[in-house]
């Protein structure tokens, strides 16, 4: 045989045998078809695009095999009862922020964020790194549901106030919309929190049957229009230093899935944990801008509310871990990230952004 004979012929081959090879794969794995009911409105772009865009990679690497439909707040449960779906099986998966059921367990705030917690870094270090996932799915097995990290929306607001906080004294009494563990520490503040879903913030500010609120930060808060109706903006928001978004997978069904499978959908999740951060920190810059020009006034919450505040998150904490070991093991492993990272984040993250920060507001 001639050498172009022999490699027409050879190219041929391998040609040949990678189409019979990648379909055989595909047709060694079974068909899989999921629902996945999420705790936010397709309005969301934000947060409910990052599950739709788990979806489409989920049936892109399983060639269709893997199909994941998803349903918005409400189409099958109300939103915050997606961990519940997932739980007595009416779907298979649930994508949500694992803080809205404290009131199951206040352990399950350590999946999304506690109030002086972590930032969006510190917190995939621990996940991924630092023993974080493995404790938390440990105990989400009592739950009958393995978590995997979702997305974050890294560090959010402090919320919309329909009237100036001049001091600590100015939260007494002051009916406020927020999620988590954040609402117990206002709460011994004189704060009375209230758990609204997104789409009930605004008409309950306009109608004054709430003082304030906290959503998520510039880019989804300037959606809900809520410099309207309370133009103060608060930052930071101490009780969301991150926000983890997370999947919920019912135990049963994890377990049935092919490695193959179970090794896409990690990876679908952990591009969505990178991207959706990314996302926002695209659209908050530009948000920020436009929610000041449109009347948002920006304030910073009072020192001695700053300094009640985290007195009040420890003390919470403490009391829990005397009778919640789960909470206690989660509190122990976040504080020693906390105290070993901000080491380090002192000497290079934040002295590299302090003086970049600086340089900015030079003209630099």
């Amino acid at each position: 045989m001639k050498r172009r004979e022999f490699l027409t012929a050879a190219g041929a081959g391998i040609a040949a045998s990678t189409a019979v090879a990648m379909p055989a794969i595909a047709q060694t794995q079974p068909e899989v078809r999921w629902r996945c009911t999420a705790s936010f409105q397709k309005s969301q772009d934000t947060l409910y695009g990052t599950v739709e865009n788990f979806a489409r990679r989920m049936a892109e690497m399983s060639d269709g095999k893997f199909q994941v439909q998803v349903f918005a707040a409400g189409e099958i449960v109300p939103g915050l009862q997606a961990l519940d779906a997932v739980q007595n099986k009416a779907v298979e998966m649930c994508f949500t922020a694992s803080y809205y059921y404290v009131g199951k367990d206040p352990t399950f705030a350590f999946g999304s964020t506690i109030p002086f917690g972590l930032n969006t870094r510190q917190f995939n270090a621990w996940l991924y790194y630092q023993g974080g996932l493995e404790l938390l799915n440990t105990f989400y097995q009592k739950y009958n549901v393995h978590m995997l990290p979702a997305g974050n929306t890294g560090a959010q607001m402090g919320g919309w106030f329909r009237k100036e906080l001049k001091n600590l004294d100015d939260l007494k009494g002051l009916k406020m919309r927020i999620a988590g563990l954040g609402g117990q520490v206002l709460s011994r503040l004189g704060v009375v929190p209230q758990q609204l879903a997104g789409a009930d913030i605004y008409p309950s500010l306009e109608r004054g049957t709430i003082d304030a609120a906290e959503w998520v930060g510039p880019y989804d808060d300037e959606k809900l229009g809520l410099y309207k109706v309370a133009p103060y903006y608060y930052y930071p928001g101490w009780w969301e230093g991150c926000a983890g978004v997370n999947y919920f997978i019912n135990q049963d069904e994890w377990k049935k899935l092919p490695k193959v499978y179970q090794a896409m959908v990690e990876a679908a999740a952990a591009e969505a944990n990178n991207t959706l951060t990314a996302r926002y920190d695209a659209e908050n810059p530009v948000s920020i801008q436009n929610l000041v020009k449109q009347g948002a006034l920006l304030r910073r919450f009072p020192n001695d509310v700053l300094e009640a505040a985290y007195k009040a998150a420890n003390e919470l904490y403490a009391e829990i871990s005397e009778t919640n070991p789960d909470f206690r093991k989660a509190w122990d492993q976040i504080k020693a990230v906390r105290s070993s990272s901000y080491l380090w984040w002192q000497i290079g993250e934040f002295s590299y952004d302090d003086f970049m920060v600086r340089a900015r507001a030079r003209g630099g």
